[in-house]
């Protein structure tokens, strides 16, 4: 074996003057598996033998599975390069990019890959992606702020205390949460003679909410009275950063 060793003769395959072949070799990251090689004695030659290589980033977990890092989608021999500061350093090898992030042990994120030369930055990529989601999760919540649902609390002109103080405490919890609330008082048949009285008890009703609420509609003409109020914009958005000022 030592003389058939001795005998054979080999051409490095991988290496960083072949970009085409993998985007991005580390020395120490690089795996190379050999899977039953068969010599032949008589020849002193390799008749069969599969070699594979898989490419990590920079933290040791598989590149394959995030677009951003697979730099093989690139084709081109150039690159835009925008490094670590978010400076311009303009159209350079794809090497020698990725040189500069391995240098700088930070990851060569893909952003345009349609783009003439295609478009890549130096960061940390994990970092960036933290930020990515954070910046959505806060603008879901703005949304969800922004988004009033209407909620619907129905009283007779002739509620009792216990009652009205229930619907009046459900009223502001629905406000807090930004919701608006429409406050009902139907009067049948008859009770149409106490009009007047309804509309006092809306009007005190407005009042006991204070300043969590402003009026945005109301109709004292047809038996359905009502009364439409929506949440105080400015207090919603205080109790909203409250939380925020004290973590």
């Amino acid at each position: 074996m030592a003389g058939l060793a001795s005998a054979l003769t080999f051409k490095p395959i991988l290496s960083r003057s072949n970009p085409n072949f993998l985007p991005y070799l580390h020395p120490t990251r690089l795996t190379i598996y050999l899977h039953s090689p068969t010599f032949s004695l008589s020849t002193s030659s390799v008749t069969s033998a599969s070699i594979s290589a898989q490419h990590f980033d920079r933290r040791g977990g598989s590149s394959d599975d995030d677009e951003a890092l697979d730099l093989s989608v690139i084709r081109s021999n150039k690159v835009r390069l925008i490094d670590q500061e978010q400076n311009m350093v303009g159209i350079v090898s794809k090497s020698e990019a990725l040189q500069r992030a391995e240098d700088s042990e930070l990851d060569l994120v893909i952003l345009s890959p349609e783009a003439d030369p295609p478009v890549v930055r130096i960061m940390d990529y994990n970092k960036y992606r933290y930020e990515l989601q954070k910046k959505r999760k806060d603008q879901q919540k703005k949304n969800a702020a922004n988004r009033m649902d209407l909620k619907e609390l129905k009283m007779g002109y002739n509620i009792d205390v216990h009652d009205y103080s229930v619907r009046l405490k459900a009223a502001q919890k629905f406000l807090k949460d930004g919701d608006k609330v429409k406050v009902i008082v139907n009067l049948k048949g008859r009770e149409n003679e106490f009009r007047a009285k309804a509309v006092e008890l809306l009007k005190q009703f407005q009042i006991d909410v204070g300043e969590l609420a402003t009026l945005e509609g109301k109709n004292f003409k047809d038996r359905n009275m009502f009364i439409v109020l929506v949440p105080n914009k400015i207090l919603l958005q205080k109790a909203q950063e409250q939380p925020k000022e004290n973590d």
